[in-house]
């Protein structure tokens, strides 16, 4: 087991504390982050969905185990709840209509879910949109790689067309090569679109681009899709998928040809074209304003805004304190999951025992046991804050809520570590910490995980953008060093193979179904030991003697400048 000792030769605070953290982290137990799981994935709590009785049960037990462990409250007026407003937005079938109307010729009606899907981010029941069709490649503006599909066209007023992905690329240092960037995200499209004015946007899907077919976007985009009620970004009346076949259809109307355009696209010189086609769409939606909570604890540390606070509930850090000089790590992990559908027979409830009861369940044990430690006299030079954050499976609304909201300046937060959907199948021998490598910390972290026997193995899927698809990508937007503790597929007893089949049997019939239950023939033995490592690495970053940042020319190393400049 590797223990805090490791600390001998990094820095001269460590020492003298490095038997009470090594303590600490040596009594993380399996045990006990299997009976949270098992709590945390019950019934009792209903799916977790936001805004719903299951998902503020869930909030107010998780808050009372962090005021059981003596974390201080750091959510709103001296609680733990950091209370969000969100808006559901669904479109009503029914009553949505999309035509595309050429300058000659007949216009083409299309079928919602099964040509596309649509959504309001306006949060008003009806927009109406008739405006030309601009298509723009894919839609991006990057200026570190000299490139900007927007260049010489106004889309203020009219509606984007644009292609999943990024622009093609095997060099690493264009668009990362093979690997996925934020702008290739279809939230990044929506996005831009919204920044250029546009009133509504229409990502083409290809399933090869995507790295997943049109029955994920049309899932995912016909039920209730949820916005925060409170940003201030701006928003488009329409953000919309459509099939590949429709898209043909549209240039066609156009006398353009799908293929020719998708490689002009790709290429530098590539020049947006406005189509001889229009858009006339009615989206009718219900509306749901909702609140649910992110649940925020901290143990301050001495330059902690929190350090001077009264030790009642009422303790709000105030301006003064804020500008103190904290270098905090976080912990991350979301609580939400899909809920239930009502008046079905049997097993109706996605109760997200894996997905992310594991998260959860590991945070409370971190929680307990660096308050066990603090007890026992460890003096914390800066802050150790834990968040369970809402409505992750909505779009990362929470985390996002949390980075635009932290509780200490961003620039006062010197690394975040996520915590999802860890499986507890065994003892894991590899670690995935994609991102990791993107950050001056990466050195500890390769150190670290070879003490702890952990072979750190590089993202499977690059082309498929994982890093921004969970919770640590909030904060990395706000230039917070951030990354996901993830595991890979070598366990303790077993060979590579198993570890695969595991993998895939679980994401072929349990991920976000209704058969992610807990199983009292899980180990947990693995997920305690990735407890420990990130408790060890969160004792290294709060004794930097340096605060953490991106490398040179990483995309989110301005945020993180803009931050300290404040």
């Amino acid at each position: 087991m590797a223990v805090a000792l490791i600390f001998a030769g990094t820095c001269s605070p460590c020492h003298a504390h490095a038997q009470t953290i090594a303590k600490a982290e040596a009594s993380v137990s399996g045990d006990r982050i299997r009976e949270q799981d098992k709590f945390i994935s019950d019934d009792l709590f209903e799916g977790r969905y936001p805004g719903l009785r299951g998902g503020e049960l869930a909030a107010k037990y998780i808050a009372t185990q962090f005021q059981l462990e003596g974390l201080k409250p750091a959510g709103d007026n001296g609680t733990y709840f950091q209370q969000v407003n969100f808006v559901g937005m669904k479109a009503v079938p029914t009553e949505t209509h999309f035509e595309l109307i050429p300058n000659s010729g007949k216009p083409l009606a299309l079928t919602f879910a099964e040509d596309y899907t649509a959504s309001n981010q306006t949060l008003t029941p009806k927009t109406m949109i008739d405006a030309p069709i601009v298509f723009v490649g894919y839609g991006v503006t990057a200026p570190e790689y000299s490139w900007n599909d927007f260049d010489g066209v106004d889309v203020k007023g009219k509606v984007i067309l644009c292609i999943v992905g990024d622009p093609p690329s095997d060099d690493p240092k264009f668009f990362m090569g093979k690997a996925l960037t934020y702008y290739g995200r279809w939230t990044y499209k929506f996005e831009q679109a919204a920044r250029m004015g546009a009133v509504g946007a229409l990502i083409i899907h290809r399933t090869d681009l995507a790295s997943y077919g049109w029955d994920v976007v049309k899932n995912s985009n016909v039920s209730e899709k949820t916005y925060l009620r409170d940003d201030a970004n701006p928003r488009l009346q329409d953000a919309s998928w459509i099939q590949l076949e429709v898209a043909r259809k549209l240039f066609a109307m156009s006398g353009l040809d799908l293929d020719k355009e998708f490689d002009a696209a790709g290429k530098r010189g590539f020049n947006a074209v406005e189509l001889p086609v229009k858009m006339k769409a009615t989206v009718t939606s219900t509306v749901r304003p909702f609140q649910s909570p992110n649940v925020v604890g901290i143990l301050p540390g001495k330059e902690s805004p929190f350090w001077t606070c009264p030790t009642d509930a009422t303790c709000e850090p105030n301006a003064a304190r804020m500008k103190q000089h904290d270098q905090a790590v976080v912990y991350t992990a979301h609580y939400d999951h899909l809920g239930f559908v009502p008046n079905m027979p049997g097993d109706n409830i996605y109760n997200g025992a894996a997905d992310n009861g594991t998260g959860v369940a590991m945070i409370l044990e971190m929680a307990r046991a660096w308050s066990t430690a603090a007890s026992a006299g460890l003096k914390l030079p800066h802050s150790v804050i834990f968040s369970a954050v809402t409505a992750e499976e909505q779009g990362l609304l929470g985390s996002e809520y949390l980075g635009q909201h932290p509780p200490v300046p961003a620039s006062q937060i010197a690394l975040d570590l996520n915590y999802d959907m860890l499986l507890p199948i065994g003892v894991q021998q590899e670690i995935n910490v994609n991102g990791a490598q993107r950050t001056t910390f990466y050195p500890q972290v390769e150190a670290t995980a070879k003490r702890f026997g952990l072979a750190i193995v590089p993202d499977p899927r690059p082309e498929a953008g994982t890093y921004y698809r969970s919770d640590h990508f909030s904060l990395s937007r706000v230039g917070i060093p951030a990354f996901s503790i993830d595991a890979g597929n070598l366990y303790e007893g077993h060979d590579h193979a198993w570890g695969v089949a595991q993998e895939k049997e679980f994401n072929d019939n349990h991920y976000h179904n209704f058969s992610d239950n807990f199983d009292p023939k899980w180990d947990f033995t693995g997920d305690a030991k990735l407890v420990r490592f990130g408790m060890d690495l969160g004792w290294q970053v709060i004794n930097l003697p340096h605060t953490i940042e991106w490398k040179p020319g990483d995309e989110f190393e301005p945020a993180r400048k803009a931050s300290e400049s404040k």
